[in-house]
């Protein structure tokens, strides 16, 4: 006598292509997408507005005027200077927090990342207050080698560095958590010292990870500007960088600022597209 069962005969599910599936739903619901949507706009829409706004039958005599020239040629010069002031010194610091344990180490990567949340003005006025002429560091060196940073070109450099060499950090960091420490190791045990296994071993597995954070190094400190005014000034010719030519612009020529704003969304769009592979790629 056979009793009845509630599982399925093996048999009847090979007929009938394999044992069923339910269906899962993949429709997107209202409440969330109308929100997504209203997102999306809100990030779109200002910068279709930027592009449909700009004058593009004067734009290139508004690229080629003396002002807006200077003020391109002093950024291009200034971020790539603060970019390579942010690869001496930021790849070795990303190596110590990445590499070395000792005590208080999450406490210095908070403060190495803090530049990123504090508000720029705030750094333009914490870098007076230490490398101004009555700074805490700033007096000895005016005083000792007559430098002085403050609404300089040097300034500029100085504030978009301040600004930019976290994103570096985090960056070049997050590339060496990820590399494989045996390599280094296997380096040692051939005879190579620490210094030699890093410029050897270490560099060439971290590339990518140093040329993405120096994109971004450089991007950011491209747009930079609360810094930079707090600290260097907005001096054309010296210290005024396009953000803001852009800013001193919009009050007079709104044309010339536009042109500006346009030449910088160019550079961060080629920024995110040259970085794709890297940061946005989605699964």
């Amino acid at each position: 006598m056979t009793l009845p069962t509630d599982k399925p005969r093996a048999g009847a599910d090979t007929l009938r292509g394999g044992p069923r599936r339910r269906r899962v739903r993949t429709g997107v619901p209202l409440p969330l997408l109308v929100p997504a949507l209203i997102g999306l706009a809100f990030l779109i829409v200002p910068l279709i507005a930027l592009v449909v706004r700009t004058p593009w039958h004067s734009l290139p005599a508004q690229l080629t005027s003396p002002d807006v020239w200077q003020a391109l040629k002093l950024s291009l010069i200034c971020a790539t200077l603060a970019t390579g002031v942010s690869l001496v010194i930021g790849v070795p610091l990303a190596w110590l927090l990445a590499r070395v344990d000792f005590p208080g180490r999450g406490l210095v990567r908070a403060l190495v990342t803090l530049p990123l949340v504090l508000p720029p003005v705030v750094g333009g006025v914490a870098l007076l207050m230490a490398l101004g002429r009555n700074g805490i560091v700033g007096r000895w060196l005016d005083a000792w080698f007559g430098i002085t940073l403050p609404f300089s070109t040097a300034g500029v450099v100085i504030a978009e560095a301040f600004v930019a060499m976290p994103f570096l950090v985090i960056s070049v960091e997050g590339t060496l958590r990820a590399a494989d420490p045996r390599y280094e190791e296997a380096a040692a045990t051939l005879g190579a010292s620490r210094f030699t296994a890093f410029r050897r071993v270490t560099l060439p597995l971290i590339a990518p990870g140093i040329a993405a954070g120096a994109v971004l190094a450089w991007a950011r400190a491209l747009g930079e500007f609360g810094a930079t005014i707090t600290f260097a000034g907005n001096f054309p010719g010296r210290t005024q960088t396009m953000p803001l030519a852009v800013y001193l612009a919009l009050q007079s020529d709104p044309e010339a600022a536009i042109a500006l704003s346009l030449v910088l969304l160019a550079v961060s769009i080629a920024v995110l597209a040259g970085l794709r592979d890297r940061w946005m790629r989605a699964g």
